[in-house]
């Protein structure tokens, strides 16, 4: 009933495995590992422990997750960071709520950090302000950067959200193919953001915070030149999509308390 995919590039196997022993629910019917670096050595991971194996000339994180997600038949689909572990059982949960609620779309647990803070993944979507602020100027915006982070919000409650990080995105097969998937002019950073805001327009996007889930975290383009320079060109691309939309304030303002059934 779930098939999942790991986009992978010089991923460590260690990570991968622990990764892999989160889902051994017996609902997953295939993992698929798209291998944006197209090494041998993960496609061996990958034929030693039956996963499907997907080499792709690195096209970008939402073109990898594309190769399976568009292809599946399966009801739902995870989209999944392989840093990202979890108790097995979270996902048939979380299936369970969405078949009782077929408005659901698409459903996030509370995410944790390594140390077992939150990481605030369920979110508004963005400004251009908001994120040029939060990468040169964080001092600056920091009630605004609470208010986009949902940081004040009572997290302990279900909530309808806008968008929600590439981590760990449980999909609604057909309304994620409905919309075509990720939009793959995004090499990376912003596609997440721009799916949940095309998932938005099919239902609700539901921050459930009942079961958590722990998220290895590295910001690359934090430490990374080449990455920030990546994250700056990919979010242009972005806002210059969405540019004549007046969509993002009246999606925001959707923001709610909403308890599945």
């Amino acid at each position: 009933m779930i098939s999942i995919s790991i986009c992978t590039y010089h991923t460590d196997t260690l990570e991968l495995d622990r990764c892999l022993q989160s889902l051994t629910s017996p609902r997953v019917r295939r993992i698929t590992i798209i291998d944006n670096g197209q090494e041998q050595r993960l496609k061996t991971f990958a034929r030693e422990r039956n996963l499907d194996y997907i080499p792709l000339p690195n096209p970008g994180f939402g073109a990898a997750h594309n190769a399976d997600m568009m292809r599946t038949s399966e009801p739902y689909h995870l989209v999944l960071n392989a840093d990202v572990f979890f108790q097995p059982e979270i996902l048939d949960e979380l299936t369970d709520i969405m078949e009782r609620n077929p408005e659901i779309v698409q459903i996030q647990p509370r995410v944790l950090l390594s140390d077992g803070t939150p990481q605030y993944s369920s979110r508004l979507l963005p400004s251009p302000l908001i994120l040029m602020g939060r990468r040169f100027f964080p001092g600056l915006i920091r009630k605004a950067n609470r208010r986009y982070m949902l940081m004040d919000r009572n997290l302990d409650q279900p909530m309808a959200v806008p968008y929600q990080t590439g981590c760990f995105m449980l999909l609604r097969t057909a309304d994620a193919q409905a919309i075509g998937g990720f939009d793959e002019r995004f090499f990376m950073y912003p596609e997440d953001i721009d799916l949940s805001r095309r998932m938005h327009s099919r239902g609700i996007i539901l921050y459930y915070p009942a079961v958590s889930i722990t998220h290895a975290h590295a910001a690359a383009s934090y430490s990374s030149g080449r990455m920030l320079r990546i994250h700056i060109c990919n979010m242009l691309k972005y806002f210059a999509k969405w540019a004549f939309s007046p969509g993002r304030r009246r999606i925001n303002k959707t923001i709610r308390p909403y308890n599945p059934k």
